[in-house]
């Protein structure tokens, strides 16, 4: 009994010691920003990176491997806030380009795994397929069930690692120019894109003997680079996610600030207005809700490489709202914002979740915190941090408003 208090005690001082470290960075750095006189995202972005470089010297595996977890949901913020703050769509079947990346990758992956080598066959077979084939049907994979075949590409994993961008992006493209060629905008969109979700939910359970049904693609083998086995619990393995995070944030904010970026915010203010000025308002956005597919793909593979499966719950309507709200928690406007947003919210739920007296009511407490943000804090984290640094600027009376910045690098000289 003592031996499991003691345990318990220490994963909640782990826990919450992990989560006033997080807290205390996202603090620090914004107070540094303002005193540096900087734009305040790029050394905030700076130090998220610099901390996460650093977390393998703080924790050990396990809490390596959960952290892993966390920055896939920090990508996946990302992406949010791409397709919801800067286009604004609101996207509430974001959890099926995440699952369809997952999904790709896991069945290379499954492939690869030693219980589809022993099945009686020369090549590989899903050990499913075997429980679900008709009697006397050849253990083959071009043939054990009637769609099968399917699977053959996937014995190459860089196949299965294409797939695991192409298909979300393409799947995007497809939806995105149905809908917003008939100019479908505001609460219909999300009302297609959750029902789409809900469909290809169904249809990946109702496939049992190709996707396994409601269990999932689990057993899987090791993601292979360059003849090097990513074992989840490596550092090596927490760093290729680290690293695909930096890449994608810091791509992603240059994307925004190009010209692209710049008419896309100005579609999201007023349709009707950029249309008028002459921008193919329907192709910015099936663009942009494109790229924000893709990036949920690519978080959806690295996924699979840190949690070792793939499950239809990645399509539940659940997941799909989780986004919105950790890109509302950290604010939608913000790719860092959105990005901190996720790995905050989920680091709370963990806490709160493993801790004794607060199993069954961590939903609730995260539902709480989501009303009071809305509430109090319609702009999410990022924008009250960008009102204290404000407020610390015009007190010292040295640093020029943002407004003049953006001026100033626009080529407009603000009015004295």
């Amino acid at each position: 009994m003592l031996s499991r208090r003691a345990k318990l005690i220490g994963r909640a001082i782990t826990l919450c010691t992990t989560t006033a470290l997080l807290v205390c960075t996202v603090i620090a750095v914004l107070f540094l920003s303002a005193f540096l006189r900087f734009d305040a995202p790029i050394p905030v972005a700076l130090l998220f990176i610099a901390a996460m470089l650093c977390a393998p010297l703080l924790v050990g595996d396990f809490w390596l491997n959960r952290i892993a977890k966390y920055l896939v949901y920090g990508m996946l913020g990302i992406a949010m806030a791409i397709s919801w703050g800067y286009a604004g769509i609101l996207n509430l079947g974001q959890g099926l380009f995440f699952g369809l990346g997952a999904y790709m990758l896991a069945m290379s992956l499954k492939l690869a795994s030693t219980t589809s080598l022993q099945q009686g066959s020369d090549k590989p077979v899903p050990d499913f397929m075997l429980w679900n084939a008709e009697p006397g049907a050849p253990t083959q994979l071009c043939c054990i069930t009637k769609a099968s075949f399917l699977w053959l590409p996937f014995q190459s994993q860089w196949f299965g690692l294409a797939m695991g961008i192409v298909l979300p992006t393409l799947v995007a493209l497809g939806l995105g120019l149905i809908i917003f060629r008939k100019r479908i905008a505001g609460v219909f969109v999300s009302i297609i894109t959750l029902a789409f979700v809900l469909l290809v939910r169904l249809v990946m359970i109702d496939a049992q003997p190709v996707t396994n049904g409601f269990n999932g693609l689990t057993d899987l083998g090791w993601f292979k680079l360059a003849g090097f086995e990513f074992d989840p619990f490596l550092v090596q393995t927490y760093y290729l996610v680290a690293a695909s995070l930096a890449v994608v944030l810091v791509a992603s904010r240059m994307l925004m600030e190009t010209r692209a970026g710049l008419v896309l915010q100005a579609i999201r203010d007023d349709q009707n207005r950029a249309r008028y000025l002459g921008f193919d308002v329907p192709l910015y956005q099936t663009f942009f809700f494109a790229v924000s597919a893709a990036i949920a793909g690519f978080a959806g593979m690295l996924y699979v490489i840190v949690a070792e499966f793939a499950s239809p719950t990645f399509m539940d309507l659940t997941f799909s709202i989780s986004m919105v709200v950790w890109a509302a928690v950290g604010g939608r406007a913000s790719l860092l914002g959105a990005c901190i947003g996720a790995i905050l919210i989920n680091t709370i739920s963990a806490t709160v979740s493993e801790t004794e007296g607060f199993a069954e009511a961590w939903k609730a407490i995260i539902g709480f915190i989501f009303v009071i943000v809305v509430l109090y804090l319609p702009h999410g984290l990022a924008g009250l941090g960008h009102d204290l640094i404000d407020r610390l600027v015009s007190r010292r009376g040295a640093a020029p408003s943002r407004l003049d910045v953006a001026s100033r690098r626009n080529g407009v000289q603000p009015a004295e």
